[in-house]
């Protein structure tokens, strides 16, 4: 891991911008979700330079190892974007990008088509959130509500989070009893990037703006992926998103939640490189 410092805002609060990078070729440009870092891309980032393909990745504002601001004024759609969008231009690439968005990483791409579309190649979007009407309904109350105070976040101790995502990760099997739906690798780091995010990136899902009325504009080649047993986004949001994208199909991944790309990387990546193969 190497960071990324950006010249041109260094008196800002999106200087420092951890990062990796690996292959050469088309750039694909890898986004992950809230509350989480770019390890969630350690199965594809590998399998993409041998395709031929030039895999980024990035910690977004207040994620990973990358900077972490004071204060909940500083977490929100348009800083966490901000940040993003100065990191790829610090990254001077002169080819367009292949963008794959997870959750947040999902708005983040579709925002980036929108506001520079020359720019972007294809959308790869990974159970994406890009309306708050697809958060369940105490979500969506409780988003709606001015984030005050985040004393419980962070003071809640790593073995509580590790707790709870094991417990979210179990699946039961008449014939096979108890088994986790993630790797124990995945739920250690899923754990630890909750615990190591700033508390202030729970602001952000109260900012994001509602982007259906604008995804008609978008015209590049997208491929919509989402598990079907994602209990975080609204399934059928996201067969609504493949309806209104002009130019997308969509695969459903019927063994999966919120994470199909750490649920089942290896059919995951399968699916990544076809797509890829077809631009």
């Amino acid at each position: 891991m190497h960071a990324t410092t950006i010249p041109e805002i260094d008196q800002s609060p999106y200087m420092s911008v951890n990062s990796v990078h690996a292959g050469l070729g088309t750039p694909v440009i890898l986004i992950h979700g809230l509350a989480a870092s770019l390890h969630d891309w350690d199965d594809l980032l590998p399998a993409l330079s041998p395709a031929g393909y030039a895999g980024y990745a990035l910690d977004l504002l207040g994620h990973g190892e990358s900077v972490k601001p004071p204060g909940l004024e500083a977490y929100n759609a348009e800083t966490v974007f901000e940040h993003f969008r100065s990191w790829l231009d610090a990254l001077s690439l002169d080819q367009p990008l292949v963008l794959l968005g997870h959750s947040l990483g999902g708005y983040l791409a579709l925002r980036l088509a929108l506001e520079r579309p020359a720019q972007v190649r294809a959308l790869i979007l990974v159970n994406p959130f890009y309306s708050q009407a697809q958060l369940p309904s105490p979500l969506r109350l409780f988003f709606k509500r001015p984030l005050l105070n985040t004393a419980i976040i962070e003071r809640t101790p790593y073995w509580l989070f590790r707790f709870l995502i094991d417990l979210s990760s179990l699946q039961f099997s008449a014939s096979r009893g108890a088994g986790h739906t993630l790797p124990e690798k995945v739920r250690r780091q899923t754990a630890l990037d909750y615990k190591r995010a700033a508390p202030g990136i729970f602001n952000i899902p109260r900012t994001l703006p509602d982007l259906n009325s604008d995804l008609s504009r978008i015209i590049q080649p997208a491929l919509v992926l989402w598990g079907v047993r994602d209990q975080t986004l609204d399934p059928n949001s996201f067969r609504n998103l493949v309806g209104a994208l002009p130019n997308a199909r969509g695969e459903e991944l019927t063994r999966c939640g919120h994470v199909p790309h750490q649920c089942h990387p290896t059919a995951f990546n399968q699916e990544i490189l076809a797509f890829l193969d077809t631009l």
